[in-house]
């Protein structure tokens, strides 16, 4: 069947590339530029198997039938599933998800008058925003399923799904989920159907739940330095419980990237009038990390604070809303010289920070360099690095 994917992110993208091995997959980009790449098998982010998977295509050695295009009616048209996967960013002020752009391709889509045509929304949107949209269009071809991936390891975890969950269930919704299965290489995925409200709930629930997991050992981290106790003892110690386990444990600046600071804001906002303490909390204390890891930085008086990469981790090229962001404000806010050491930048300048992407340059000029994940290339500079990377890992 021919499939649109709106947007061309890691959900998109990931998404567009796994249905493809058995579809025809177009992928809806605002720009030209990216939407050339997917058509050359040239993929415009960072991920391991889509850059793996789009080679094998280049090469022959893989059928993936896909093409990129900012001719929306050209990819909606004679589409059975439009799958929308573009980005709602968060408004601190209004404390709600921009869903502007999901709107825009919902538009677009009742435009073609194609009822046969059901479109899945795969953005994060707020508890209830599939019931308001039916309502405000008139419509129920339209239905929610979270997404659960990692940045840079998007399709692995479309590949191998933890569970497949969707918001509706009706004979499309169904359908849709047997796409997912048939496409994926494990056996027996869980699938899970539930109304879109619930299925909204599930999405910012489990992301706040692993915003708390790094809170909690980022919290654990900060008690152990202040009070001079082996950080990585205590959670070797902690963990061996299988009831904790040994994943998701490794300290940070603070976290980060595209989805759990804005998810974690949505689902406190929408415990508006619900009585709770933890949500906040889980807020609050990732502001609290931020601050108390530029406060120990400059404990060392650094004339120079160097930041080796605005990336949160390995394997990525994305750092919208990354935890050191806010830490190198909280630094240069006390007065401290700041630069940074990015290699995706092209810029010599970014929020104002001076860019320095010669390596052996950022190195000497730095007094002391900050790094959330320790990579191979500091280890001769080891002595200036600060990190709180105590597994070499996530």
């Amino acid at each position: 069947m021919k499939i649109t994917v709106a947007g061309g992110g890691y959900v998109g993208l990931s998404l567009a590339t796994l249905l493809a091995q058995k579809n025809e997959v177009v992928v809806l980009e605002i720009h030209a530029d990216k939407a050339e790449k997917v058509s050359n098998y040239i993929s415009p982010i960072q991920d391991e198997y889509i850059e793996k998977y789009f080679d094998e295509a280049k090469a022959g050695k893989r059928k993936l039938n896909i093409r990129g295009t900012t001719d929306w009616k050209a990819a909606i048209k004679d589409s059975e599933f439009v799958i929308i996967a573009t980005p709602t960013n968060y408004n601190d002020v209004t404390n709600t998800f921009d869903t502007s752009a999901v709107e825009d391709i919902i538009e677009k889509t009742l435009k073609m008058k194609q009822p046969k045509t059901t479109m899945v929304v795969k953005s994060t949107i707020p508890v209830g925003y599939i019931k308001s949209v039916r309502e405000k269009y008139g419509i129920d071809n339209i239905f929610f399923s979270p997404e659960f991936l990692r940045e840079g390891k998007a399709l692995y975890d479309n590949l191998y799904p933890s569970r497949i969950i969707v918001g509706d269930e009706t004979p499309a919704a169904k359908k849709f989920a047997k796409l997912l299965q048939s496409a994926s290489l494990k056996e027996d995925v869980p699938v899970i159907f539930m109304q879109p409200t619930e299925a909204e709930a599930v999405k910012l629930f489990a992301n706040t739940y692993l915003a708390l997991r790094v809170s909690f050992f980022n919290e654990l981290d900060t008690y152990a330095q202040v009070k001079g106790l082996n950080t990585k003892a205590i959670i070797d110690g902690v963990c061996l419980d299988p009831r904790i386990g040994a994943h998701y444990n490794n300290p940070s600046f603070g976290y980060g990237g595209y989805c759990l600071p804005k998810d974690t804001k949505q689902l406190l906002a929408n415990y508006h009038n619900v009585p709770q303490d933890l949500i906040k909390a889980i807020v609050s204390a990732n502001r609290t990390r931020k601050e108390f890891i530029a406060k120990d930085v400059l404990k060392t008086n650094p004339q120079t604070v160097g930041v080796y990469r605005l990336t949160m981790k390995s394997g990525s090229d994305n750092f919208r809303s990354s935890a050191i962001q806010d830490v190198i404000k909280f630094i240069r806010g006390e007065g401290a010289e700041v630069i940074i050491y990015e290699p995706t930048l092209k810029e010599k300048k970014f929020n104002g920070f001076t860019v320095e992407n010669d390596f052996d340059k950022f190195c000497e000029r730095s007094d002391i360099i900050l790094a959330n994940r320790l990579e191979n290339e500091l280890r001769d500079v080891a002595g200036k690095v600060y990190t709180r990377d105590l597994f070499a890992r996530d």
